[in-house]
């Protein structure tokens, strides 16, 4: 049911109320008029009849009769003569007053009052004064059919101007709803014109403000879904570089391993085979040839301690607990001074390349971190895994890190770190701790990486 119609029948209904109330007033004034004018008027007639009757009632019932026929009919009221037998001698003529019309029986009975009857006894006769409040009820009825044709029309009249100015109230809204429907569609471009009203034009303006923030929102959500496109995008380029530098890393690091550190071997022993084959006879050959193979063997040292920087080979032969036992050992037989505590618990944790690479580096990272920057004397590391997630733990007793360290110059290998980690799923935080040292945490769930590198 729309607004316009239940405001109309709202007011339709107030009006029938209103018409009802009044008629029912008007009927509740009409009785107590017709009783009042009937009862009065038989009174009258009968106390004007009881002086005058006695005169002519000495002369007889002809003379009785003839004073009735002059007198007529008295207002509302029937005159009856009766002799001593009770026999009718007289009847006064039916009103001529509206004649052959008569109200409803139910409104005759709604408004009539009971019937007022006066008797006049004289010798030989009585007289007999009856109310009859017809033409009074009737008077009644013609008033309230003009009061009722009034009320419908001002019913009607009502009504069809609550309607036409219903109608050009709610129109505005008739506008909103079709906004709102192009609004659902998918159009939001739309704006309302200034609507005609105080309410209609508040809720225009607020609808075009809404739809001016709502566009300002989605604007704000495609550029989001753009930028998140882009940050695929970049992370899934990052993840290619590093697939790629690591894989030339690697390939480097094989060439050095296989082909460079046979060579270097060789010219040793050749260095020293010729040493034994001229010892004594050339003191200063055989001086080269140590000079040699000494080189050689630095040349080899240095040459294996650049190939677990390019790429930890050990962790493609053996696993991430053997690496890190690797790198672990190296750093000791290099930095005598620290102490570097190590604990791995992998159980049923499966980790792909990627994943053990990420955490051999960060593991790497931290490490020279804090050796070089931080100056520790104490490290420990942890990685525990289980069958969701791996985690890193890595704590030192450096110098700890600066408040602006994440914006100073210098750390791409912590940055570069990051982004990495983030690229395969998992989240780096680096911490300063107390009384000092820092602590780096590495976080990487299985599920969320393997679909990373997948995709």
């Amino acid at each position: 049911m729309s607004l316009r119609l239940k405001i109309n029948l709202i007011v339709g209904s107030l009006t029938v109320l209103f018409v009802g109330a009044l008629l029912w007033l008007q009927l509740h004034a009409m009785r107590e008029s017709v009783h009042e004018e009937v009862v009065a008027a038989n009174r009258v007639a009968a106390q004007l009849l009881d002086r005058t009757a006695w005169r002519y009632a000495g002369q007889g019932g002809p003379a009785m009769v003839a004073f009735l026929q002059g007198i007529g009919r008295v207002r509302s009221n029937e005159i009856s003569l009766l002799d001593g037998d009770g026999r009718e001698l007289y009847r006064s003529p039916p009103s001529p007053y509206k004649a052959g019309r008569d109200a409803p029986a139910w409104f005759d009975g709604l408004v009539a009052p009971l019937p007022s009857v006066q008797a006049i006894n004289f010798p030989g006769g009585k007289l007999v004064v009856r109310s009859n409040a017809s033409r009074a009820v009737l008077d009644a009825w013609d008033e309230v059919k003009v009061l009722a044709g009034s009320g419908l029309a001002l019913l009607l009249v009502a009504n069809a101007l609550v309607f036409w100015l219903v109608g050009r109230a709610v129109r505005p809204f008739g506008q909103i709803v079709a906004g709102l429907n192009q609004l659902q569609a998918g159009q939001f471009d739309v704006q309302l014109p200034r609507l005609a009203g105080h309410e209609a034009a508040a809720i225009g303006a607020a609808f075009n403000r809404m739809v001016s923030e709502l566009r300002g929102h989605i604007e704000t959500e495609r550029r989001a879904v753009r930028a998140e496109l882009q940050l695929s995008d970049s992370r899934e380029l990052t993840h290619w570089i590093d697939q790629h530098v690591e894989r030339e890393r690697h390939m480097i690091a094989r060439e050095l391993h296989d082909e460079l550190g046979q060579s270097v071997t060789a010219m040793r022993s050749m260095a020293l085979a010729i040493t034994h084959r001229i010892q004594g006879l050339d003191a200063q050959a055989e001086s080269a040839a140590l000079l040699i193979a000494e080189e050689s063997l630095r040349l080899y040292d240095a040459m294996h301690g650049i190939i677990p920087r390019l790429t930890p080979l050990v962790l493609d032969n053996f696993g991430l607990a053997d690496a890190l036992n690797d790198l672990v050992e190296r750093l000791r037989r290099s930095h005598a001074e620290v102490q570097i505590l190590l604990e791995v618990e992998l159980g049923d944790c499966a980790l792909d390349s990627d994943a053990a690479l990420a955490l051999y580096r960060a593991a790497q990272e931290g490490i020279n971190n804090a050796l070089r920057h931080g100056h520790a004397r104490r490290l420990q590391l942890s990685v525990h895994g289980t069958a969701a997630e791996v985690r890193l733990a890595l704590q030192d007793d450096g110098q700890g890190l600066a408040t602006d360290w994440s914006t100073r110059e210098g750390h791409y290998g912590l940055r570069w770190l990051t982004e990495r980690v983030e690229t395969i799923g998992g989240t780096l935080g680096i911490e300063a701790t107390q009384p000092r040292g820092v602590r780096l945490t590495l976080r990487l769930p299985i599920e969320v990486a393997a679909k990373a590198i997948a995709a």
